[in-house]
């Protein structure tokens, strides 16, 4: 399916509900394929045909949200930018993607002027927010033009949008996602327009992110309304839930920690949320533990993707987050915490080694995935698609393994993993029972040369407020509890770990920090 009939299919269903609610405007679905046709229509007035790539620079926002639908009314291509990158990587995206039109918002406005002449292809730059000297302005433009419907031609394997990934090692990659690319998943997955279900989703995760636009494109076909928050700050979003009544969110595992550290948690009425789907990076289960205590009404749902597999792969269900039953089953249910689920029925999910071949069970391997929504491949790099997509299943580069139940657990990413005198460490391994001591708030684990060993495992950790240890005493407590070979040999105490806007740790500023030699 075309995703423009999503907006189509819920104007029709539920013109007069809420599509959006974005600070001081509230625009229904009839009112949103409006804005939509009349961006369309401003688009073709600035010369845009089928194919031609139309980008976005901006936090959170409704115009990000019409300029999607807007793009692929003209089967011309949405390219959401990073807002946080450097100009040359902007620089890199928009000449790579070859973008004909930049819309951005005013707090950018001097960043891009300050590069515009390193723009090879953008010929039209408009102003999102406020009035910018020199460029149009989005809403004048708006209402300035015709709202005659536009109905694209392209088919369900054309190309929609293309993502960047956050480029942590050399130039970003942009990914190709086709209208099928989201629409398998939100068909399987998602209800439709329903006159007498009514749903708000807010949203907080930045929408250049996969999760964001799945977000986006589950709600609007399933006629729910998007409460939009242009950056996450934990008090506002309590605000936003509790006045808005929201009832489904997507988090990532920084964010719930960050709400049920804030010294105003207990303040607000959070009790309408009723589904919070978390994922995009490694989930402590002290912190799921706690947010299941902390939101005793709402059902957790750990959904596990990347941008290359355009939306949720695995999932573990609400019901798999109910710590109820026998001492047995409890324990059970405690480990499967620390899993990424299932597979989803219409994607198939494979663990294989590096000859390509199905794994044992139990066995670590490469998560390898296949189905109708994958990437088309990256853009321009014909490459890195081939390396990535071999014999019709893409390899995440996440490493995992399948218990007897079917469930799948991660132990890190390929390039991740330490190589020690022959001997392979997972990180994700050792980082998840350093969490688990009383005096960690949080750990990351890289390896370091060794003359000796090749590779050695070192810890770097932040403690809670308050707590105190020493590197011996996080080797011994890990040694008890680990193979003697995987406890880390050397331990960096830091303030706070870098990561990225959607909670990463970012491995590659620990190893350049702090990944001397031993």
């Amino acid at each position: 399916m075309n995703t423009t009939e999503f907006l189509s299919i819920a104007s029709a269903v539920v013109p007069d509900r809420l599509a959006l609610v974005f600070e001081q405007k509230r625009i229904t679905f009839q009112e949103l394929e409006g804005r939509v046709n009349r961006l369309a229509n401003a688009f073709a007035e600035f010369g845009v045909e089928p194919g031609d790539r139309i980008a976005t620079l901006q936090v959170n926002s409704n115009e990000q949200v019409e300029a999607y639908f807007a793009a692929a009314k003209l089967d011309a291509v949405y390219v959401p930018l990073n807002f946080r990158a450097r100009a040359d990587e902007l620089i890199y995206m928009l000449n790579d993607s070859g973008a004909k039109v930049l819309l951005a918002g005013s707090r950018y406005a001097d960043h891009v002027r300050s590069f515009a002449p390193d723009l090879e292809t953008v010929e039209h730059f408009v102003a999102l927010d406020t009035h910018v000297e020199g460029w149009p302005f989005y809403e004048s433009i708006l209402a300035s033009t015709a709202g005659e419907d536009h109905f694209p031609d392209g088919d369900d394997d054309d190309l929609t949008a293309i993502l960047f990934t956050a480029g942590t090692t050399g130039e970003p990659k942009g990914v190709m996602l086709s209208h099928e690319s989201f629409s398998s998943y939100v068909l399987t997955n998602v209800t439709p327009s329903d006159p007498e279900e009514e749903g708000r989703n807010i949203l907080t995760v930045p929408l250049y992110h996969i999760a964001a636009m799945q977000a986006v494109m589950s709600a609007v076909y399933g006629g729910r309304t998007l409460v939009i928050q242009r950056q996450f700050e934990p008090g506002e979003w309590m605000q936003l839930v509790e006045r808005e009544r929201a009832n489904r969110a997507m988090m990532v595992p920084t964010m719930l920690k960050m709400l049920m550290d804030h010294p105003e948690f207990g303040r607000y009425d959070l009790s309408s949320l009723d589904v919070i789907t978390y994922g995009a990076a490694p989930m402590p289960l002290e912190v799921i533990r706690r947010a299941i205590e902390k939101f005793p009404g709402a059902r957790f749902i750990n959904a596990f993707g990347q941008t290359e597999t355009a939306a949720t792969i695995t999932m573990l269900p609400p019901d798999d987050h109910v710590l109820e039953g026998t001492s047995e089953e409890i324990e059970v249910k405690l480990k499967r915490l620390t899993s990424i689920g299932r597979p989803l029925e219409d994607v198939e999910v494979r663990i294989v080694g590096e000859d390509g071949h199905p794994v044992d069970q139990g066995e670590v391997g490469e998560i390898v995935a296949s189905g109708s929504r994958l990437m088309k491949g990256y853009w321009h790099q014909e490459a890195a698609t081939a390396e990535t997509i071999r014999n019709g299943w893409l390899y995440t580069g996440d490493l995992g393994y399948f218990d007897e139940d079917g469930y799948i657990y991660l132990a890190g990413r390929a390039k991740d993993f330490i190589k020690r005198g022959g001997e392979m460490v997972s990180p994700q391994e050792v980082e998840l029972v350093l969490q688990s001591h009383p005096a960690i708030d949080e750990a990351a684990v890289i390896g370091v040369p060794d003359v000796d060993w090749g590779e050695r495992v070192r810890a770097v950790v932040v403690l809670k407020e308050g707590q105190t240890s020493t590197e011996d005493e996080l080797s011994e407590y890990c040694r008890v509890r680990l193979s003697s070979f995987k406890k880390p040999e050397s331990v960096v105490f830091i303030d706070r770990l870098p990561r990225n806007a959607l909670g990463k740790v970012l491995k590659r500023v620990l190893r350049e920090e702090y990944g001397g030699p031993v």
